[in-house]
C-alpha cells in the first residue's frame, strides 16, 4: 500500500516496475501582431473592463450524433459565465457574433517551422476543426484548431520521442474567479495564436518528462518567433501506470514542478489500483455498496458547526448517504495530504459546485468542528450504518445536494474499475484534484466557417533556410567543445549564437566566448546595459583583439558596455578610449611589488588568506592590464607563499 511518506520523498520507487508512461502537450503562444481568427492585437493584457457578457453553455451533437461526456458533465454544473471585455483587445468574433476571418498566415508559418524542426510530415492542406470546451474558457463553447504536422520524432537518451502532432490553435480566456456556480473570465488572451506539440507516452520517469518539455521548449524558442514570460508557455502532462488509464494534469505552472507532479500522480494511480484490489479481495461488487440517502437536517439542528448552522438558516438541504463497507477505504492516502475521501469531494466541488470547505463531512473529518458525538451517532443510526460503513453528509441547495450525492455514489463505484480517465488540476501540495472527465473524440467536428488552406511546397521551401541546427546536435557539438550544460542551454537560445561559431572558428577558446555571451552578457543586461544594437562585427573584433593579446578577457564586458553606449564606434576606437594596454610578462612582477608596497598589511597569518587580501587590494588597478592568474602568482611569490 502507498503511504503518505512516499508522496513527499518518492523513496524506493521503481518507476519501471510501476510501469510509468508519460506524454506531454505543450502550448506555446506565438509572436504575432494579430490574433488567430480576427484582426485584434495579440499580446496585450489588460485589467480594464468596458463591458460584461454573461453566457450559459450547452452541448451539441458530434458528427456521429453523439454527445461528448465532458460536455455533458460541464452542462450539469449550471455555470453562470461572465466575460470581462476590454474593447481594445476583443471584437465580435470572440463573442461568436461574427464569422472568423481567414486564419493568420504568420501564425501558421511559425507552426510549420516548429513542425519541420521536429521532423513532422507536413499536411498538404490545412483544415480547421472545432474542439468543444463548455467550461466557459472560450465564449463560443469551442476552440478552433488545425493540425500542421504529424509523425515527427526527436532523439532522447539513445531512443526517440514520438511527436504525434503539431497544431496551431487559439488561446482561451484568463480565469479571474470561480466560486460556486459563478465563473469570471478576462478575454484579452482569447484567440491569441498558440502552437501545440503533442508527444507520445514515451517518457518513463518523472525526470524524463521535465527534460523533454525543456527540450521541446528550446526548439520552439529557437525560432525566435514565440512569446516569452509568465503564461506564454503551458504544459499538460499525461500519466498512466500499468493497469491504469490515461489521466491529464492540466496547466502545469512550471517545468520544475513536473517531476514531483508526475511522480505523485503515478503513485495516486497505484494507490487507487490498490483500493480496487482490496475491494476484489473482500469480494465486493459495485451493487454491494447499497447507497442509502437520507435527510439529516433535523439531526444537526442546533449544531455549533457554523457551515451546517448557516446552511440550515438559509433553508438549504443537509442530506447524507451511506456507503456500505467503505469507511476504512475512504481514509486511504492517494496524494500528498489527500485520501480517497478527497477524490469524492473533488467531484462534488466541480460538478455540484459546492465548494465551501469542508465540502463533505464524514466521521474522520468532523472531530473538533463542533458536531457532537451524539449527533454523529444519530446520523449513523438514521443511515442504518454498520461499523464498517461510511456515512457522508453534504449541504447546499436542493439541486446541488441531489447532484452531489449522485456524484459521490458514481465516484465510489468507479473505485471498482481503478483509475477513471480524468483531467485534473494541479494543487500547491504537488498533488492533483478533479477538474473534468477526460474529453473524447466526440467533442471534435469540422469548422464549416473556415475554408481549407493549401500548404504548397513553395511555402515549405521558404521556411527551410530559417531552420536552425537541431538542438540535440548542437548540444552534442558544444559539449565536445568543453562547454558545461548550463552554458549550452543559454547559448543555444542566444540571438548572437552565430557570433559564437565565427569567433571559435577564428581561434578564440570556446569556453571564453561562451562565458562572455552567456553569464557576462546576462550580467550586463541585468545592470541595465542594452546590448541589442551592438554590432556583430564589433563583438568579433573585440574577440580578435583578445586573441591577439591586445586586451584582456576581463576587459571585454566593459568594452561591450561602451559599444552599447556608442553603436557607431569600432573595436579599436573603444579600446583606445579606455587606454587599455596589456603588460608584458616581465612587467607584471614589478607592478605587483609596487602595488603591494602601498597596500594595507593583512591581519591573518594564513598564506591563502594573505593572498586573497592582497588580491582584493591591488587587482582593481591591474584588472585591465594583467591576467588574474599572473597577478596571483606574482602576489604569492612576493608574500613567500606557494601559488
Amino acid at each position: 500500500m502507498i503511504t503518505s511518506d512516499v508522496f513527499f520523498k518518492h523513496k524506493d520507487v521503481d518507476w519501471k516496475e510501476l510501469g510509468l508512461r508519460c506524454g506531454v502537450e505543450i502550448h506555446q503562444q506565438l509572436l504575432t501582431e494579430r490574433k488567430l481568427f480576427c484582426r485584434c492585437p495579440a499580446g496585450r493584457y489588460s485589467d480594464r473592463t468596458d463591458a460584461r457578457v454573461v453566457r450559459h453553455m450547452r452541448p451539441t451533437l458530434s458528427e456521429l450524433g453523439e454527445y461528448d461526456g465532458t460536455a455533458l458533465m460541464e452542462f450539469k454544473t449550471r455555470k453562470n459565465i461572465m466575460y470581462l471585455l476590454d474593447t481594445r483587445t476583443v471584437c465580435t468574433y470572440e463573442m461568436d457574433d461574427t464569422p472568423p476571418f481567414e486564419i493568420n498566415r504568420e501564425a501558421v508559418d511559425i507552426a510549420l517551422e516548429v513542425a519541420m524542426a521536429l521532423g513532422c510530415q507536413i499536411v498538404g492542406e490545412l483544415h480547421v476543426i472545432r474542439k468543444q470546451y463548455l467550461d466557459g474558457s472560450i465564449p463560443t463553447g469551442f476552440q478552433r484548431t488545425a493540425i500542421v504536422g504529424i509523425d515527427g520524432q526527436i532523439p532522447f537518451r539513445g531512443r526517440t520521442i514520438q511527436i504525434i502532432q503539431v497544431s496551431v490553435e487559439e488561446d482561451a480566456c484568463r480565469e479571474v474567479s470561480d466560486r460556486g456556480h459563478d465563473v469570471v473570465f478576462r478575454t484579452d488572451r482569447l484567440s491569441m495564436p498558440l502552437c501545440e506539440i503533442v508527444t507520445g507516452p514515451d517518457m518513463r520517469t518523472p525526470e524524463e518528462a521535465a527534460e523533454v518539455v525543456r527540450l521541446l521548449g528550446r526548439v520552439m524558442r529557437g525560432t525566435g518567433r514565440v512569446r516569452r514570460g509568465a503564461g506564454a508557455t503551458r504544459e499538460d502532462v499525461n500519466v498512466s501506470v500499468t493497469g491504469s488509464t490515461r489521466v491529464e494534469m492540466k496547466g502545469v505552472p512550471s517545468i520544475r514542478f513536473i517531476p514531483r507532479l508526475v511522480g505523485n500522480e503515478s503513485l495516486r494511480h497505484r494507490a487507487l489500483l490498490d483500493v480496487k484490489e482490496e475491494l476484489e479481495r473482500r469480494g465486493l461488487k459495485p451493487e454491494d455498496i447499497e447507497p442509502r440517502m437520507f435527510d439529516a437536517a433535523d439531526l444537526l439542528a442546533g449544531t455549533a458547526f457554523s457551515p451546517i448552522r448557516e446552511a440550515l438558516a438559509r433553508g438549504e438541504d443537509v442530506r447524507g448517504v451511506r456507503l456500505c463497507g467503505m469507511r476504512e477505504l475512504l481514509s486511504r492516502p492517494v496524494n500528498p495530504h489527500r485520501t480517497v475521501f478527497d477524490e469524492l469531494a473533488g467531484r462534488v466541488r466541480v460538478i455540484a459546485c459546492i465548494d465551501e470547505e469542508p465540502i463533505l463531512l464524514h466521521n474522520e473529518n468532523v472531530v473538533g468542528l463542533g458536531i457532537g458525538v451524539e449527533q454523529i451517532r444519530a446520523v449513523r443510526r438514521r443511515a442504518k450504518a454498520k461499523a464498517q460503513d461510511a456515512v457522508i453528509v453534504l449541504r447546499g441547495s436542493p439541486k446541488d445536494v441531489a447532484l452531489g450525492l449522485d456524484e459521490i455514489v458514481a465516484r465510489v463505484k468507479e473505485l471498482f474499475a481503478g483509475v477513471p480517465s480524468e483531467t485534473r488540476q494541479v494543487l500547491p501540495t504537488m498533488g492533483t484534484d478533479f477538474e473534468r472527465i477526460l474529453p473524447g473524440p466526440d467533442r471534435m467536428y469540422p469548422d464549416t466557417d473556415s475554408p481549407p488552406m493549401s500548404v504548397p511546397d513553395g511555402w515549405l521551401d521558404s521556411i527551410r533556410p530559417r531552420l536552425k541546427e537541431p538542438v540535440w546536435e548542437r548540444d552534442t557539438r558544444l559539449a565536445k567543445q568543453g562547454l558545461p550544460p548550463d552554458m549550452i542551454e543559454i547559448l543555444g537560445l542566444h540571438p548572437r549564437f552565430p557570433v559564437y561559431d565565427r569567433a571559435v572558428a577564428r581561434g578564440m577558446p570556446p569556453l571564453r566566448v561562451g562565458e562572455l555571451l552567456t553569464w557576462r552578457w546576462n550580467a550586463l543586461a541585468k545592470a541595465g546595459v542594452h546590448l541589442g544594437a551592438v554590432r556583430d562585427d564589433v563583438i568579433l573584433d573585440l574577440f580578435a583583439a583578445c586573441a591577439e593579446g591586445a586586451v584582456l578577457f576581463e576587459s571585454l564586458p566593459g568594452l561591450l558596455a561602451d559599444a552599447a553606449a556608442d553603436v557607431s564606434a569600432g573595436a579599436c576606437e573603444l579600446i583606445s578610449r579606455r587606454g587599455l594596454k596589456v603588460m608584458r610578462a616581465a612587467e607584471i612582477g614589478p607592478a605587483v611589488r609596487k602595488a603591494l608596497a602601498s597596500a594595507e598589511a593583512p591581519r591573518s597569518a594564513d598564506p591563502e588568506a594573505r593572498i586573497r587580501h592582497y588580491m582584493g587590494a591591488i587587482m582593481p588597478s591591474l584588472r585591465s592590464a594583467a591576467p588574474g592568474k599572473s597577478v596571483r602568482d606574482a602576489v604569492a611569490a612576493s608574500v613567500g607563499a606557494a601559488a
